[in-house]
């Protein structure tokens, strides 16, 4: 139990603080992969960024470490693109949000949705404290339930369809294009998924946010994850069906009465093949634990 609960405080701990000074930003290379007309994913260090470029301007999805900012903007202008006019946070972590300070004193209006704001600017004390952000970095724009955006030829959908990852997860869907981009609701990578319960994640919000972006797309759509390459709608049905799988067995032991620690350590999620990441069985099943202890 010693190694799960350091493991799930490192967890939170890599994605919530800074990670400036955990790796060397001057080795990381920004590529960029075409998706649609328009719409490309870049990736570098942290969450995949979409790009969304044409004659009405540029909007950014994420725009990762601060460290990064002039990497991911020569990407961005050897797209053929302007310089970014708006930036959309799937979410507050700092994988993700890292680069709005920059970007915000260049001008672009940030979108996301409040809780996102809301967390960014108070921060987070405790053993792990995160400082408050910048004016400069907050999100301007915030909404509840979305906002639609006409640019570029494209209507674009922000929408929180309920978060699962944290509480304020935004899913971005380019119609026309038949593009989604998932943020952090979908990780395509080895590992499980990581639910911040710590920032109002919780599993079955998750499983939710999953079947109402199913229902929405097709076998053609392209599926860009919050981490990993450029998927689909069967992978992201099949990532869905693990996630339902395995709080299956984590409620099954809670329905025995085990407590968090009794149940993790039977290791539920043992058996399921997804290789060594970021998360691993013991940290997913304990997050799926606190998110049903949360529900009843």
């Amino acid at each position: 139990m010693t190694k799960f609960f350091a493991f799930a405080a490192g967890a939170i701990a890599l994605v919530a603080a800074p990670l400036t000074a955990q790796r060397n930003f001057d080795e990381v290379e920004i590529t960029a992969e075409q998706v649609a007309p328009g719409i490309a994913v870049l990736f570098g260090a942290g969450g995949n960024i979409g790009v969304s470029y044409g004659e009405d301007g540029t909007v950014l999805i994420d725009d990762q470490f601060a460290p990064l900012t002039a990497k991911i903007e020569a990407a961005i202008a050897a797209l053929g693109a302007q310089p970014v006019d708006y930036v959309i946070n799937t979410h507050w972590h700092g994988d993700h949000t890292g680069g709005n300070e920059n970007l915000g004193e260049k001008g672009a209006l940030i979108f996301a949705h409040h809780n996102v704001r809301a967390r960014l600017a108070d921060g987070r004390e405790g053993e792990n404290p995160i400082a408050p952000a910048a004016k400069a970095a907050l999100p301007v724009v915030t909404y509840g339930q979305g906002v639609s955006m006409h640019l570029n030829g494209y209507r674009t959908d922000v929408m929180f369809v309920g978060g699962g990852h944290t509480d304020g997860d935004s899913v971005v869907m380019w119609h026309g294009a038949n593009v989604v981009h998932m943020g952090d609701l979908y990780f395509n990578i080895p590992g499980f998924p990581f639910m911040d319960t710590s920032s109002g994640g919780n599993v079955i919000d998750a499983m939710n946010s999953l079947d109402a972006v199913i229902r929405m797309i097709d076998d053609q759509t392209v599926v860009i994850p919050g981490h990993g390459p450029v998927s689909n709608k069967s992978e992201l049905v099949a990532y869905r069906t693990m996630i339902g799988q395995a709080v299956d067995r984590v409620r099954a032991l809670m329905g025995e009465g085990m407590s968090l620690e009794q149940a993790v350590a039977t290791q539920p999620l043992a058996s399921f093949d997804r290789g060594e990441g970021f998360i691993d069985a013991d940290g997913f099943a304990g997050a799926i634990y606190r998110s049903l202890e949360a529900r009843d």
